[in-house]
């Protein structure tokens, strides 16, 4: 079986390509490495260097790799980029999503499943407190990432519908762990890790007013968002929209501690204001992915293999 990873050169797209590698798959990165990495790539691995932008060629990448399989995992992923450019949030996330699901639909395309890496973490909105956001739940985002992002799964039923693509939607949380990137990528963790090793200041930024200990989020350890777009490849997934996430709520306060213990650092915390697009709570409820892929990584295991990776980097 042939897989096209999109974003495979980046941070959550590599580790796909390195379980679905393991799992016996034929694999191919489309990527225009504006984030992603070469040394993120296992030797051997046929990559396209292409903007999903460029709808040809994304359509002659398509063509020529011929993929039984897609895992869509390219996108623009920072809130505050899609708050200061929205129109460039758009252009990748949905018009390039677009040439993507045409080129996987145009003639002779062998695509049958098309796996879609959304975010939980921008998609619902606020989540009051004492609750958790189900698959069901409201949709309300606040950044156009989070519009961009539900924009294209509404696209999805129509090309289900019309030209008979089977999808899978996995609604990420805060994605973590090796690889990530502090200055490409969207992530505190990594971008937490980064200064605590160079023993700098931590940055809080407040969910209402500074010292408020930051903004709740729910983090996901990126070995699961693997094995979950693995899973969803190879359908055995009983539900075509899912949340990937841990179910457990943490502060970033809570979060930049325990980096700093994890890693020995000087480094001190600061207390920043509130960014604009942030979403104060944000928690997912986690029983389809639990009754499928098991309990999720704990963030003290996952934080854990985060820093030896740093050490070891």
């Amino acid at each position: 079986m042939r897989v096209l990873v999109t974003g495979g050169a980046g941070f959550i797209g590599s580790h796909v390509v390195h379980g679905a590698l393991a799992e016996g798959f034929e694999v191919a990165v489309l990527d225009n490495f504006s984030t992603g990495k070469h040394e993120n790539l296992p030797p051997g691995v046929r990559v396209f260097q292409v903007d999903l932008r460029d709808r040809d060629g994304t359509f002659r990448a398509v063509a020529d790799f011929q993929p039984e399989l897609v895992s869509h995992q390219a996108a623009q992923a920072s809130v505050p980029v899609s708050m200061k450019d929205p129109a460039f949030d758009a252009e990748v996330n949905i018009i390039g999503g677009l040439n993507l699901l045409d080129a996987c639909t145009a003639a002779p395309s062998s695509v049958r499943h098309f796996v879609f890496a959304s975010t939980g973490g921008a998609i619902y909105g606020e989540v009051p407190e004492g609750e958790r956001a189900s698959e069901s739940y409201g949709l309300e985002p606040k950044s156009p990432y989070g519009i961009s992002k539900l924009t294209f799964e509404r696209l999805l039923p129509i090309y289900r519908e019309q030209r008979g693509l089977a999808t899978t939607v996995l609604r990420y949380a805060n994605v973590y762990g090796p690889r990530q990137d502090p200055h490409g990528e969207a992530g505190v963790i990594a971008i937490f890790f980064d200064s605590a090793m160079a023993h700098k200041k931590l940055t809080v930024f407040a969910k209402r007013t500074p010292g408020d200990g930051g903004c709740i989020r729910d983090y996901v350890f990126v070995g699961d968002a693997a094995r979950a777009n693995l899973r969803a490849l190879t359908g055995q997934l009983a539900h075509s929209i899912m949340n990937v996430g841990s179910g457990r709520a943490t502060t970033t306060l809570d979060l930049a501690q325990k980096i700093l213990r994890l890693t020995d650092s000087r480094g001190t915390i600061e207390q920043g204001g509130v960014r604009a697009g942030d979403i104060e709570r944000s928690l997912l409820e986690t029983s389809r992915f639990e009754q499928t892929m098991g309990a999720p990584t704990s963030l003290e295991a996952g934080l854990t293999e985060t820093a030896r990776w740093y050490r070891e980097r």
